[in-house]
Order: structure tokens, then C-alpha cells, then sequence
């Protein structure tokens, strides 16, 4: 089991909530060029406010002259920054096939896309850290008149099909729409029409002498995304997971009770995994915590894993009856699922993770703990990813939760973990061992100690 220390420093999407009211009579500027560990996002605050309140306090002012004027203003930056802290929170992550490019999609329906640096040539056996690619918006929110259902544009899920050209596609999906993505760049663009001129308007046709040969010339880099395909009304219920197999023609989708194998070109048949309940260990939570929540093609196309409330599993795609592995994520939590279905920490989705070679799967827990499985040894190791136990270039120690008996130094009771911090979305690097995990709104890029060192 390999042993991880903090790549680079970890995302803050925005400032701590003090950083983000500060003095009212200054404005922020946004940095250019900003880095995977500089990434944040600035709010500006109007001047002429006297006074910085709490954020959840709306009791403005007792002059009631006074709270009219400023009633409206004040209410509405704190409106919208309570709904930019919510859009912000990182909701997948995900890299391509070749590690150079790593997505994110957020609660507002964004995606970002992340690019990794090439190495400097003053240090070559340095690697490169990620900077923003671009930036677009997937999903917008939706309504099912139908069924009198709002449907919220938060990313589920995003996967990147292999590259077969200089463009890149992915699929990114919310809870009931798929849609395929190009992304491409351009650095060169047309000039010398004979029927246009450089803005795009016709020209006089009276005015055209002669005929010239349009040339490309250089221009800055634009990346462009545009939307290929889209996969409306494919699930009954909320699509937790998508996964695009090996063959580059056939992806999964999973919502609350099925896996389904698509063609990308057709959408009315599909190929069903279903694992039949076992009678004893049926009860109120049975259908709830065996509800799957991710599910990913290994990478040599063989294996499937899944991840459901309590477990991981590994199936065969030659025996879809039964899972060939199964993994305990958080067992200790079967007897705290009462409590955990009063706060709704029932529902909430893990994702899970490949490694290159597919010896190690990798799952997230409660308390900022994540999980790894190595196949091979059987062995296992939990580890935590938070501020406080993270410093850059820092090995992370092994966690354990205490069920009860003799706890050890180290050792967390699990009447102790904390259900609000939890790890929800994971990634691992196609090539090397670089996982990257979402916390909330922060991100944390985890790097092999051994090669770590290396360089």
C-alpha cells in the first residue's frame, strides 16, 4: 500500500467567511493566471455599508429609517453570496485518460476544467501543478411539469472519453439530463473574405473588385466547449453515475435501483447488473444503503466496481449474478443507521476509483477519511484528508475507528466522527499514483511519498 503526502496545496474555491466580508469600503480585484492552490473566488462588496454583520444574521439595523435604505442593498449581497458558497461546493472530480487534464463539477452546474503544467526547464524532474483550462456551464436548472419536480443543475457525474483526436469530449450529467462535451482549442482564425469583411458583415457586393484567398493567421489561444449530444429523460430516477468502457462506443449510467449499459448511439436498449437480496440481512434500511452510487469500468474493461452506502464491490462483465469482491467501507456504521436516516447521512453518494493497474480501489468515508483496498495483499488503510492534518509534502498516517475495546492513541471512537465532513468525490491518476480528492469546497492533490521524493 502505497504511502501519500499533500502534492500541492489544496483548493479553496472561496475566502473564509471573515476574508469574504472584510472591510466593505475596499473592493477585490481577481488575480490572473491563478493556480490550482491560488484558485478563489472574489466577491465584491459594494462601498457605502457602515457596518459588517454575521452572515446569518438578517436583523439589520434597529433605526427603522435607516433599514429601509439599506434593507435591499444588504440582503441582496448576502443572498448572493450564501448561494455562491453553496454553488461553489465541489459535487465530482474526475481526470482524463492521460492525467493532463483534471474536471470538476460544482452545485451550480459548472465545470471546470484543469490543465497540468509542463515540466520547467530549469527544473525538469519537476512536476508541473494544475491551472485553470476552462470554465463553462453544463446544466441550468430545469422543471418536470409532468411530475411537478425541480430538477437542480448540480454535476453528478463527470467522464472523459478517450482522446482520438486534438479534441477532448466528456460526458457530464445531473440528475436526469447527460450531455457530451467537445472541447477544442483555437489559435489561428480566418481573415480575407471576399463577401465579408473582419467583422463578419456582408459586404456590399458593388464594392467587390477582385477576389482574394482567405489565409488563417495566428491569434491568442481560445478554448471552446460545445455541446455534441444530449441525453434527456434516460432514467426514472436520479442518475447517481456514469462510466465510459474501454471500447469508446458503450458507457454505464446508474441511478438509485440499476446499472444500465449503453451504446452511445443508441438509447432505447440497455444491459442490466442486479445483485438479488439476500433474505437474512433484509430491514428498513435494505433498499436505502444497497442503492448504488457510483460505478466504473476498471481499465482493462474486465472489472466493474460499484459503490454502494456500506460496501465496494468488484464484478466480472462475464458473471453479472453476483459480485466476485466485496469490500467493507464503514461496517462499523450498520448499527448507527437509525440516526443516520434522521439526519440524512443515509443518502448521501460515494464515489469510487481505479488505480492504473487496477490492483487498488479507492472510496471516500465520513470525517474526511478515505479508503483504500489493495486486491492483491487483501490489506486495507484509512487516511484523512482535512487542513488541519495536511501539510504540503507531509506523509499521511493511518487512521482508525474505534468500535469499542481498548482504543489505541491514535484511534477515533466512532460515536466521535464527524457526518458533516465527508468524502464524497475521488480520482486517481490513469499513470501515476495522484488522487485527488474533494472535500466541500476544497481540493487536495495527494502524491506517492515514493515518488515524491524522486523528484
Amino acid at each position: 500500500m502505497q504511502r501519500f503526502c499533500l502534492h500541492t496545496a489544496q483548493h479553496s474555491q472561496y475566502h473564509d467567511i471573515q476574508q469574504l466580508w472584510g472591510d466593505p469600503t475596499e473592493s477585490q480585484d481577481v488575480p490572473q493566471g491563478s493556480s490550482i492552490n491560488q484558485v478563489e473566488r472574489f466577491t465584491k462588496i459594494d462601498k457605502g455599508c457602515k457596518e459588517t454583520l454575521p452572515i446569518f444574521t438578517f436583523l439589520l439595523h434597529e433605526n427603522p429609517q435607516c433599514q429601509d435604505d439599506i434593507d435591499g442593498s444588504l440582503l441582496k449581497h448576502k443572498t448572493r453570496l450564501l448561494w455562491s458558497l453553496v454553488a461553489d461546493i465541489i459535487s465530482t472530480v474526475e481526470f482524463n485518460q492521460t492525467g493532463e487534464l483534471l474536471a470538476t463539477g460544482d452545485k451550480g452546474g459548472r465545470v471546470v476544467i484543469f490543465q497540468r503544467e509542463p515540466e520547467s526547464k530549469n527544473e525538469p524532474n519537476c512536476q508541473g501543478e494544475y491551472n485553470v483550462y476552462s470554465t463553462f456551464q453544463s446544466h441550468e436548472p430545469e422543471f418536470d411539469y409532468l411530475k411537478s419536480l425541480e430538477i437542480e443543475e448540480k454535476i453528478n457525474k463527470i467522464r472523459w472519453l478517450p482522446q482520438q483526436n486534438a479534441a477532448h469530449f466528456l460526458l457530464s450529467t445531473n440528475d436526469k439530463t447527460i450531455k457530451l462535451w467537445k472541447v477544442s482549442e483555437r489559435d489561428k482564425r480566418p481573415e480575407g473574405y471576399n463577401l465579408k469583411d473582419e467583422e463578419g458583415r456582408l459586404k456590399d457586393l458593388s464594392t467587390v473588385t477582385s477576389l482574394q484567398v482567405p489565409v488563417l493567421k495566428p491569434m491568442d489561444l481560445m478554448v471552446e466547449v460545445s455541446p455534441r449530444r444530449i441525453f434527456a429523460n434516460a432514467h426514472t430516477y436520479h442518475v447517481n453515475s456514469i462510466s465510459v468502457n474501454s471500447d469508446c462506443e458503450t458507457y454505464m449510467s446508474a441511478d438509485d435501483l440499476r446499472i444500465n449499459l449503453w451504446h452511445l448511439a443508441i438509447t432505447d436498449r440497455s444491459f442490466i447488473f442486479e445483485e438479488p437480496e439476500d433474505p437474512s440481512n433484509r430491514s428498513f434500511f435494505s433498499e436505502i444503503i444497497s442503492s448504488i452510487s457510483d460505478v466504473k469500468f476498471s481499465h482493462s474493461g474486465r472489472y466493474l466496481l460499484t459503490r454502494d452506502y456500506l460496501t465496494v464491490k468488484v464484478w466480472d462483465m462475464n458473471m453479472e449474478n453476483k459480485p466476485i469482491e466485496t469490500y467493507q467501507v464503514h461496517d462499523y456504521l450498520r448499527s448507527k443507521l437509525c440516526s443516520l436516516y434522521e439526519n440524512d447521512c443515509i443518502f448521501d453518494k460515494f464515489e469510487c476509483a481505479w488505480n492504473g493497474t487496477d490492483s487498488v480501489i479507492m472510496t471516500g468515508a465520513y470525517n474526511n477519511f478515505f479508503r483504500m483496498f489493495d486486491r492483491n495483499t487483501k490489506r486495507d488503510v484509512t487516511l484523512e484528508a482535512s487542513r488541519e492534518s495536511s501539510k504540503p509534502r507531509a506523509v499521511l498516517k493511518p487512521r482508525r475507528v474505534c468500535t469499542g475495546g481498548k482504543r489505541r492513541k491514535d484511534d477515533i471512537s466512532v460515536d466521535s466522527l464527524d457526518f458533516t465532513k465527508k468524502i464524497l468525490h475521488t480520482a486517481w491518476h490513469p499513470a501515476e499514483n495522484i488522487i485527488a480528492i474533494a472535500a466541500t469546497n476544497n481540493l487536495y492533490i495527494f502524491q506517492d511519498k515514493v515518488n515524491s521524493e524522486v523528484h
